[in-house]
């Protein structure tokens, strides 16, 4: 029996992506949902992703699907499970690999985005989405948060400079809480990964903040381990 024999005993299944695409804007962790143009579920809020095609691998096709939403390129994105229920489709037999991106609210494409129905919804108050994919967004946080644990977390979504409070604010927008001000700035800075700048943001203190910067050459793979904030 030939190879392509042997493989006609099996079903064949679709393999989609799904990207639950994380951005931050205001104090506050945002998602990127759309409305869904097309059955199952039409008109319901849905993550955004597609199949994956007969020449990509799903890295390929997610970083794809990012461009074709965003208009960015160089996107931080991780796997982060793959989901196999075989009623989670009611269209068919669909298996799709999640994934979580960081991006810059302000360098992305916003026509991009309003041409793909799509919208930046709070995580704190998100719609009901379709199929799995709360399921698909609670596991994309909680690795984010898991990330934000072990390494300095901030360059994918904060401006090129931002104050210690502007970074704080991030993590507790990341973590859902309210975090020590003293430990946070003392385990962030640390770290000896941030360059303090000369200049001030006048806006949060009378004094005013300095800006930091991330280092030059330094990426946040190499960053000691946090701990637990």
């Amino acid at each position: 029996m030939i190879m392509g024999e042997k493989y006609n005993k099996f079903s064949k299944y679709f393999v989609a992506i799904d990207c639950v695409i994380f951005g931050y804007e205001d104090g506050d962790l945002r998602l990127l949902l759309y409305h869904r143009g097309f059955e199952p579920a039409k008109g319901q809020w849905s993550l955004l992703g597609g199949f994956v095609g007969d020449e990509e691998s799903s890295d390929d096709a997610a970083h794809r699907i990012l461009k074709a939403i965003t208009g960015l390129e160089d996107i931080y994105l991780e796997q982060v499970q793959v989901y196999t229920n075989p009623k989670r489709d009611p269209e068919g037999r669909v298996m799709s690999i999640g994934y979580y991106a960081l991006i810059r609210v302000d360098k992305h494409n916003s026509d991009k985005v309003r041409e793909n129905g799509a919208h930046w919804w709070s995580v704190k108050g998100l719609p009901n989405l379709v199929f799995d994919h709360q399921e698909m967004v609670d596991n994309a946080l909680h690795k984010l948060q898991q990330k934000a644990g072990l390494e300095l977390v901030g360059s994918e979504l904060l401006p090129d400079k931002f104050t210690l409070l502007q970074l704080r604010r991030l993590y507790e927008a990341i973590f859902q809480r309210e975090l020590d001000t003293g430990n946070f700035r003392k385990k962030v800075l640390s770290l000896n990964v941030l360059e303090r700048l000369e200049e001030k943001n006048t806006t949060e203190s009378r004094r005013g903040a300095y800006y930091f910067q991330f280092k030059k050459g330094v990426t946040d793979k190499s960053f000691d381990r946090l701990g637990k904030f």
